[in-house]
């Protein structure tokens, strides 16, 4: 089993390569283009952490941190579900989530050439291989037993009622929350169904207003600095992926006791 972690986590490390990559690819920076043209060998994991960070306008530590992550991540979700079809869904929501939270802090985008063809991948994935609390029997069992129709259902009401819960803040304060949060939080919705959804959105909306609220207090950030809110959607849903199930039942219990 260690050994197997060892390769696993090696894999992640590899991908997460794959993952710089892909960001450079999407970005819109000309640094990072420039990149994307160096030899071979100084792309290879962690070696590239130190030759490609002076071609962009990022730290090596960046470079090197999305390796990183991206192999801790392989190795806890073999943990957490195995060598298992959940655990090939869970790393794919990894990957993604992972370069899209770097683009949006690097170039305060999320891109729709990454979120929409996820879409219906997600929708997919959600009735045929469901992960974390995405419906109502997931929350007791663990897993769904009502079948895929119903599942599917569940997920589109998850990606609703995740989309509607950030678009009303955009619409009422234009400019505060952008509409790039407003669709990465309808993909989320959508992988992690409902009620996973309302997890990973509050976790999110929690998470990332404590940030924000230490940066202010500390007077890094003004009242009219953006901070981007990607990264926490997308942290919110991994967490809801893996802990979705015992944080619902945990709040229900508080409810209905």
């Amino acid at each position: 089993m260690v050994v197997l972690g060892f390769l696993v986590f090696i894999l992640g490390m590899v991908i997460g390569q794959f993952l710089n990559w892909l960001i450079k690819y999407f970005s819109p920076s000309p640094g990072a283009k420039a990149a994307l043209k160096t030899s071979w060998w100084r792309r290879l994991p962690v070696v590239d952490a130190w030759c490609q960070a002076d071609l962009v306008k990022t730290e090596w530590w960046w470079v090197l941190g999305v390796e990183l992550f991206s192999g801790a991540g392989f190795f806890l979700a073999y943990l957490n579900y195995d060598l298992s079809p959940e655990w090939g869904v869970f790393v794919f929501y990894l990957c993604l989530m992972l370069a899209i939270a770097v683009i949006d802090i690097q170039e305060r985008l999320i891109l729709n050439r990454l979120i929409f063809p996820a879409i219906p991948l997600a929708i997919i994935l959600a009735t045929f291989i469901p992960v974390g609390a995405a419906t109502p029997q997931l929350v007791e069992a663990g897993k769904s037993s009502i079948g895929p129709f119903n599942v599917f259902l569940f997920s589109v009401l998850g990606g609703a009622i995740a989309f509607f819960i950030l678009l009303l803040p955009a619409i009422i304060k234009p400019g505060g929350m952008g509409f790039g949060d407003v669709k990465l939080a309808g993909l989320v919705g959508l992988a992690t169904g409902f009620p996973g959804c309302l997890v990973a959105i509050g976790l999110a909306i929690i998470v990332g207003g404590l940030f924000a609220f230490v940066l202010l207090v500390s007077r890094r950030k003004g009242r009219r600095d953006a901070i981007p809110f990607g990264p926490f959607i997308c942290a919110g849903m991994l967490a809801a992926l893996v802990w979705g199930v015992p944080i619902t039942n945990w709040y229900l219990g508080l409810i209905f006791r």
